[in-house]
């Protein structure tokens, strides 16, 4: 009997202790509280990618511009694929709208979500861009936004 007290105790005293969560480090930041230089090499960057599906031409990133593994990354024949692939599903590449960014503070890397429009509008597809410390683009993604049913 006492060991049952005991136990049931020491649970009750388990689950009523709450643990602190930690502190995110991913905040979401105003475009305005942004660096230029970070929103700028951003865009362009992601423009000059999405660009080269609609005329089939891919001018490289310089080491100023993107980090090597990006760089490495960013063939012509990879992105001649995709490009491939993107074009028969959504049309021509039309331009971009910034939608949110993000800030780690622990890598202190921006992180720059677009939408893409495209001509044809039955899928959405959306850019992802980080900019590391050094300005320089160190992460490109696309991938399409999953269609809520209504």
């Amino acid at each position: 009997m006492k060991q049952t007290v005991v136990l049931l105790c020491s649970l009750l005293l388990l689950i009523s202790c709450k643990s602190k969560s930690p502190e995110s480090s991913v905040i979401t930041v105003k475009p305005d509280e942004v660096e230029a230089i970070k929103k700028d090499r951003a865009y362009e960057l992601g423009k000059r990618l999405l660009e080269a599906c609609n005329t089939s031409r891919f001018k490289a990133f310089s080491a100023n511009e993107a980090t090597d593994k990006v760089r490495q990354n960013a063939t012509r024949d990879k992105i001649s694929s995709v490009c491939k692939k993107i074009n028969q599903r959504n049309g021509r590449f039309l331009g971009l709208t910034l939608l949110e960014v993000t800030h780690n503070k622990a890598t202190d890397d921006y992180i720059f979500r677009y939408a893409i429009a495209y001509e044809k509008k039955l899928f959405k597809r959306e850019l992802f861009v980080t900019v590391n410390h050094e300005n320089k683009v160190s992460a490109i993604a696309t991938k399409e936004v999953p269609t809520k049913p209504l």
